[in-house]
């Protein structure tokens, strides 16, 4: 057992003893022969967000090998809406390091995460999944700079009222049992998401519960740890699919939906990242944010108007993203400061000897830097396509870096104040707005397409469907449109209820 190994939940990783990003063909083979499984899942994400599944019975080590070897062809048309009938043959090939075993079936079964492939075995240049790696690599070769992220990923899950320990309105944040009453759902999911290759910091109950009718809504949050932007995607990706099957499996409902009810507290998908060079993090120095992450910073922040036509993806996630609700509407950024858009959180930058204090017997804790500082970009959402909202964040980033003036905009758009306080009216009305429907997103996304297409990142068709797929909603003037007729809100909420 070596330092990769060692207490990590993933039986695979266990049982090869090596870390997942060095598995081979050869050890899924291996894996598969010495516990009889008998089928293989290939895994991959459609352009709605969701997991699509392509299920193989192995009846012989010639037919594993075929399929891990050469994959298997799917219609990309029925998959991709911007994919033409007529020349949609694809091919989806198995990435060997996101194999996992099932963690929620009855049977031993293999899943394994897939890429597209093209026609003349080329990857597919519209596929979210190939846009995210050209964006991460363009990045580490105009930088050097490598960007990892993790997500928190907030949910609602729904059922019938309990009567006993009622939880207080809006005041759920870390509640414990029995006024939280989903917590071992949530800790079971944990372990499954764990098991699958999911890198967890931690999970809680989230501020969010309410109750209507005889339905009782309770808000919770899984949180990651920093990974790399591929992974951190494939990850995030698993997390919804587990989630969502176990909650079938436990006869609840749950969704990832932006806004499920006007003035509770809607599900953020808040992206945590940080930039590293020869596995260091550079967010720091000398104790201070550094510029680097302040250049990068300024890159989120120029760009943030278009990237929420990657991270907000429906009229409800507008509905969210309005002021006094813990989620931004303006451009800017600051410190442990939640009404801002980017946000720097604590990152152990101060004294660290504080187990110590705490702990008045304990005289030998060894205390070493840490390099957790990170930056949050608070905007997206559930709906949110994470393939290619990373990717949007990782150009983003290279954006802030390349900019002249990065440093004196990340000046300009600095705040050290809550700014819908009413003494902070003039700081607030010199600040610019994030859109306010998909309509307004996606004509962000037109003024800054070019940036998104720079070293063919984006295709224009792609960066063109989503533009129209953000205004067909033609929801320029919904949030006033619904604001008293709460039976039409409704109808939108279940639209987009099992949204991404």
């Amino acid at each position: 057992m070596n330092q990769y190994t060692e207490m990590n939940p993933n039986p695979l990783v266990q049982y090869l003893n090596k870390p997942s990003t060095e598995f081979t063909k050869q050890d899924i083979i291996r894996y598969v022969e010495d516990h009889d499984i008998s089928m293989i899942n290939f895994r991959y994400c459609g352009w709605d967000g969701r997991l699509k599944t392509l299920n193989f019975v192995i009846n012989s080590k010639q037919h594993l090998d075929s399929i891990l070897s050469y994959g298997e062809r799917v219609d990309g048309s029925s998959l991709f809406s911007f994919i033409e009938a007529g020349s949609s043959d694809m091919y989806v090939i198995p990435r060997y390091k996101t194999a996992f075993l099932n963690p929620l079936s009855d049977e031993p079964q293999l899943d394994i995460l897939c890429s597209y492939y093209n026609k003349d075995g080329d990857p597919l240049a519209s596929s979210p999944e190939y846009i995210l790696r050209k964006a991460h690599e363009v990045l580490v070769e105009k930088t050097g700079y490598k960007l990892e992220a993790m997500g928190e990923l907030e949910y609602y899950i729904i059922s019938d009222k309990e009567d006993l320990f009622q939880a207080t309105d809006q005041k759920g944040y870390h509640e414990a049992e029995p006024f939280s009453k989903w917590g071992d759902f949530r800790k079971k999911a944990m372990l499954a998401i764990a098991q699958a290759g999911g890198l967890i910091k931690y999970g809680h109950s989230e501020v969010g519960n309410f109750v209507v009718d005889n339905l009782e809504y309770e808000q919770n949050e899984i949180e990651f740890t920093p990974t790399s932007i591929e992974d951190a995607a494939d990850q995030l990706i698993i997390a919804k699919w587990i989630l969502r099957t176990l909650a079938y499996q436990y006869g609840v409902t749950i969704t990832f939906a932006p806004k499920i009810t006007a003035g509770k507290a809607g599900s953020g998908l808040h992206i945590h990242c940080r930039l590293m060079k020869d596995g260091k993090s550079q967010m720091v120095e000398d104790g201070k944010l550094s510029d680097v992450a302040k250049k990068a910073i300024a890159g989120f922040l120029d760009l943030s108007p278009s990237i929420t036509a990657f991270g907000n993806l429906n009229p409800m996630s507008y509905f969210r993203l309005v002021p006094h609700q813990e989620a931004p509407t303006n451009i800017c950024w600051g410190d442990r400061n939640r009404s801002v858009l980017v946000r720097v959180p604590l990152g152990w930058t101060g004294k660290l000897d504080m187990a110590e204090d705490a702990n008045p017997i304990q005289k030998d804790i060894s205390i070493t830097p840490l390099e957790r500082q990170t930056v949050e970009l608070r905007s997206p959402d559930g709906s949110a396509d994470v393939y290619t909202l990373l990717a949007a964040m990782a150009i983003a980033a290279r954006h802030g870096l390349e900019m002249d003036n990065a440093l004196e905009f990340a000046k300009k758009t600095y705040v050290d104040v809550n700014i819908f306080d009413k003494e902070n009216k003039k700081r607030l009305a010199e600040l610019n707005h994030l859109p306010a429907s998909c309509w307004e997103s996606a004509e962000s996304l037109e003024k800054q397409k070019s940036i998104y297409m720079q070293n063919d990142i984006f295709t224009e068709g792609t960066l063109n469907g989503i533009i129209s797929y953000l205004k067909k909603y033609n929801d320029h003037n919904l949030r006033e449109e619904l604001k008293d007729k709460p039976e039409e809100l409704l109808k939108f909420v279940e639209t987009f209820f099992h949204c991404g």
